[in-house]
């Protein structure tokens, strides 16, 4: 697969901050593995489709879970976000953004208000 993502040298020097301390058996190559996070995340991909130059697919989901229920994820957006230039100014690319099937059942009525 020609079009994969990888992380930059750059990239994973300010990330590598926010990583949790490996306790015991060290963790596989973060780089790696959250370049296909990235990339799975990107382009709408389900787990088991995760092309094999990132590892198996189950290290992908497993360090995803792990790390978003550790608020891993939450942290670096945070740290990234307020390394910004202009204070009080977030701004996230939602291009790749999707909706589930099930967001129509959250409840909203017709005009999208709550019910």
């Amino acid at each position: 697969m020609s079009n994969l993502y990888w992380l930059t040298d750059e990239q994973m020097a300010r990330l590598r901050p926010f990583f949790p301390k490996s306790h015991g058996k060290p963790r596989v190559d973060d780089r790696r593995v959250l370049s296909g996070i990235i990339f799975m995340n990107r382009n709408g991909l389900r787990w088991s489709d995760a092309p094999k130059e990132y590892g198996p697919a189950k290290t992908l989901y497993n360090r995803w879970k792990r790390w978003g229920d550790m608020g891993v994820f939450a942290r670096m957006m945070e740290g990234l976000a307020s390394e910004a230039t202009v204070p009080k100014m977030v701004m996230i690319d939602a291009t790749y953004l999707k909706a589930h099937r099930t967001a129509s059942s959250l409840g909203l009525k017709k005009g999208g208000a709550v019910a």
